[in-house]
Order: structure tokens, then C-alpha cells, then sequence
């Protein structure tokens, strides 16, 4: 067998492989969901942990989930995945999936720590 036909079989196995291990968008949206908890964690700097677990458990997981389908968009490119987020008309890559992993930008904490600052001088 040539090197070049060993070449392209190898690179059709691996577009193969992305196409079957690409992340589906529900993952996709369950890690944002993650990180966006996060942010709001380490925003909210209480003393009380307890406090901080009862308001996340009565309105966090509300705030998140409508933050992450009202100002997300999810796109499946069939080889990998990319998470965006709408923030004042711009559209900015904040994570992206591949072979089963997903990874989230430091972006996104940049746009929350905006988003916060907005909400906090209101």
C-alpha cells in the first residue's frame, strides 16, 4: 500500500470517529449549565455556604438554565461542536466539543464578569 492511501484511510477513520464521538447538544448545554453554576458561586462570595446551597437550590438552577437557552446557541458541525453566546448582538465562542469532551473558554467568564457588573449597578 502506498503512503498515500494509507494517509487517507487513516484520515477518513478519524473524521469517522469525531462524527460518532461529537458531543450532542444536551452536553454541550449541561457543561455550560456547569460553569455558568460556577460563576454564580464565586460571585456571590456569602459567608453562609448553607445559604448560598438554598437560594442556588430556589432560584439558581431557574437563572441558569433560562440564562443558558435564552442567550446560548449550541451548533453541530458534525466533527466537533461550538457553544456561542449572544452578548449586545455579538456572537462569541465560549466552548466547543470534540471525541466525546467538551471545554469551555475562559471567555464566558469574561462575558459573566461583564453581565454581573451590569446587573450590580442597576
Amino acid at each position: 500500500m502506498s503512503k498515500t492511501r494509507i494517509f487517507a484511510i487513516t484520515l477518513v477513520l478519524i473524521m469517522l470517529a469525531a462524527v460518532f464521538t461529537n458531543p450532542s447538544k444536551e452536553k454541550m448545554e449541561a457543561a455550560l449549565s456547569t460553569k455558568a453554576k460556577d460563576i454564580l458561586q464565586k460571585q456571590l462570595k456569602y459567608e453562609d455556604k448553607g445559604a448560598v446551597e438554598l437560594g442556588m437550590m430556589l432560584f439558581g438552577d431557574q437563572v441558569i438554565r433560562e440564562f443558558v437557552n435564552s442567550y446560548t446557541t449550541t451548533s453541530n458541525y458534525y466533527l466537533f461542536s461550538l457553544s456561542k453566546i449572544n452578548w449586545n448582538g455579538e456572537k462569541v465562542i465560549v466552548g466547543g466539543g470534540a471525541f466525546g469532551q467538551v471545554w469551555i473558554s475562559p471567555k464566558l467568564d469574561e462575558k459573566a464578569d461583564k453581565l454581573i457588573e451590569v446587573l450590580k449597578n442597576q
